[in-house]
């Protein structure tokens, strides 16, 4: 019972990690998902051939106990019968004796209970195939083909999106419930975007919350499949792509960086399981967080705690650009990296983007627009649609949305 208790807390503690929204976003993107599977294939194994174990020593238990008492009736009457036959037992003491032995029957048929349990059991697992039957929404072609190598443009053929349903992606025990919640079309979250970012320059995107910017981001990595147009990366659609081949070649960076509750060594590996000490110091001082590992008692054998919380906001992104560098991927995404940082923390931050974006291919996603004056496109999306592209300078200059937002922005900033 012990063993499968620990069992049971090891896959739980998987599940809850690695398999929650933000971990699961993070093992699509590093192109992880098979090897998580395997890990959680074999916890799960272990768990069933344990519960196996103790089901047939509980079924052999309750036959054993169930042989025994009828033995025991047997011979009750047999060496009973015999016995008041020979004048030494009378029937009476006989007939009580039988009865005490009946109520040992109470006991064992309890354990016929057990059944009842089994069958609540089946009923969770129901629920649990349900969801493991809902076809994915996003699958390799079968002619799927691997990205060329050299580096990547990005580009998007009047993309139109809209997020599915909760009807389409709900189990089948609640389609009721889902077809009641959707009484109508998702709204379109993208309409007719058009850009294109050359191979090794920076494209900067920016506009007000709800304009897609991040939707845009979840499109180049396949997280899903456009509702019109194309999204090309090194001139394939990516719905022609491996995902493993598209995934491995784009890195993403979010704002709410996620890191297991392990070392920071195991939080690096992760991109590149193979990675020396030597190879992970090196992307920590690219990433401007080398002194600070270095400063720490255990170094990279740092547990950083459940998501992170023993580091500050700025460490954590940090450590997920060193994460992101060793991945060495040839398209970068960053969204909103460097959102909820302080002045500090950002500065750190920001000198580590500009040497991961050396000779990539980069999309940034960003709502402080200090952040965004280097780059070689800027694109000004607004309820889904592009209202603005051209340089920091050129677009002031038009004084149209963007230079509304930067002198927004910097108007507020300057009156605190």
């Amino acid at each position: 019972t012990r063993r499968q208790m620990s069992l049971n807390s090891d896959m739980s503690a998987q599940m809850s990690e690695r398999f929650n929204v933000s971990g699961a976003l993070l093992v699509k993107l590093f192109g992880r998902p098979g090897d998580e599977a395997s890990a959680f294939s074999d916890r799960a194994a272990q768990v069933r051939d344990v519960g196996v174990s103790m089901a047939m020593a509980n079924r052999w238990f309750f036959t054993a106990l169930t042989l025994v008492a009828s033995l025991a009736t047997a011979i009750t009457y047999g060496l009973g019968g015999n016995l008041v036959i020979t004048g030494v037992l009378t029937l009476g003491t006989l007939l009580a004796l039988v009865g005490l032995l009946a109520q040992l029957y109470g006991p064992l048929t309890a354990l016929s209970n057990v059944r009842v349990d089994v069958m609540t059991a089946l009923v969770s697992f129901e629920r649990v195939f349900e969801v493991l039957d809902l076809p994915p929404m996003v699958r390799d072609a079968p002619d799927a083909r691997e990205l060329k190598d050299g580096p990547l443009e990005v580009r998007f053929e009047k993309v139109g999106f809209r997020y599915p349903t909760a009807e389409q992606v709900s189990l089948a025990s609640l389609e009721s419930i889902a077809r009641e919640e959707s009484t109508q079309a998702g709204a379109d979250v993208l309409d007719g975007v058009d850009f294109t970012v050359a191979a090794g320059t920076m494209t900067a995107i920016v506009g007000p919350s709800g304009a897609g910017k991040t939707t845009i981001s979840a499109l180049v990595t396949r997280l899903y499949d456009v509702t019109e147009g194309a999204v090309r990366v090194g001139g394939d659609d990516v719905r022609e792509l491996a995902l493993g081949s598209l995934r491995g070649s784009v890195g993403v960076v979010t704002q709410d960086a996620h890191l297991f509750h392990d070392t920071i060594r195991a939080n690096l590996a992760y991109a590149s399981p193979g990675a020396t000490d030597e190879q992970l110091l090196e992307a920590c001082a690219a990433a401007q967080i080398g002194d600070l590992i270095a400063a720490l008692p255990d170094g990279l054998g740092t547990v950083v705690g459940d998501r992170g919380y023993r580091l500050s906001g700025g460490e954590k992104q940090r450590i997920a650009l060193a994460r992101l560098l060793l991945k060495a991927p040839r398209v970068l995404i960053l969204d909103e990296a460097t959102a909820h940082l302080d002045s500090e923390s950002e500065a750190a931050v920001q000198r580590a983007l500009d040497q991961a974006l050396q000779g990539r291919t980069a999309i940034v996603i960003a709502h402080r627009l200090s952040t965004v004056r280097r780059a070689q496109q800027i694109i000004v999306l607004v309820d889904g649609r592009i209202v603005e592209r051209g340089t920091h300078e050129d677009l002031l200059a038009a004084g149209g949305a963007y230079a509304d937002l930067y002198r927004t922005q910097f108007d507020t900033d300057e009156s605190r």
